[in-house]
C-alpha cells in the first residue's frame, strides 16, 4: 500500500522540527534606522565564518518589517546572550514597537545600540547580502567585538536549555 502524499504544509513543519534538533546560541541583531531608532531582533541563525578576513552570517526572513532597515544599514551588531538573558531573546522575538524601553545600553559603532552583559558582541559591517529562498543572508566583516565569560543562551527541540556542567 503506498503512503499517502505529504502536503507542502506538513513537510515544511517536519523540515523545521528535524532543523530544531541542531542546538542553537541565541543573539538579538541590532542596528539604528535613518530615522536613529534603534531595532533589533531574536535570531537563532548567527555563525562564524572566516577568522582571516573575520566574517560571520546569520539570515533574515524576507517577510519581517525590519528586513529593509537591516539591508540598508552600515553596521550592525550581533549581541549573544547569556543564558540569563532569556527575557531578551523573548522581548525582541516579539512586533513590539520599542524593545528597548528600559534598556540600558552600550552605544557601539555610528551609535549601534549593544545589549549589556552578553556572552560576546560583535560589531558588523555590512558587507554583502545574498538571495536564500524565504530569508535573506548577511555576509560581513566583525570590526570590533568583546566577550564575557558567562553561559550561553542554548535553543534545542523548540525550547531554552542550560548546558551541562562539565
Amino acid at each position: 500500500m503506498s503512503q499517502p502524499p505529504v502536503t507542502h504544509q506538513d513537510f515544511t513543519r517536519a523540515f523545521r522540527d528535524a532543523l530544531g534538533m541542531f542546538a542553537t546560541g541565541i543573539a538579538v541583531v541590532t542596528t539604528r534606522a535613518p530615522s536613529g531608532e534603534a531595532i533589533g531582533l531574536t535570531v537563532n541563525s548567527f555563525n562564524s565564518v572566516s577568522l582571516d578576513p573575520p566574517l560571520i552570517v546569520w539570515s533574515l526572513s524576507r517577510n519581517l518589517a525590519s528586513l529593509p532597515v537591516f539591508e540598508a544599514c552600515e553596521y550592525y551588531a550581533v549581541n549573544v546572550l547569556a543564558e540569563d538573558q532569556q527575557h531578551l531573546s523573548q522581548l525582541f522575538a516579539t512586533r513590539s514597537d520599542d524593545k528597548f524601553a528600559g534598556l540600558d545600553i552600550d552605544d557601539g559603532l555610528y551609535g549601534v545600540p549593544l545589549l549589556k552583559n552578553c556572552c560576546a558582541r560583535f560589531e558588523c559591517r555590512n558587507t554583502a547580502r545574498h538571495d536564500g529562498g524565504d530569508h535573506l543572508v548577511f555576509l560581513s566583516e566583525v570590526v570590533r567585538f568583546d566577550r564575557e565569560d558567562r553561559a550561553p543562551l542554548v535553543y534545542h527541540g523548540g525550547a531554552y536549555r542550560r548546558l551541562a556542567a562539565g
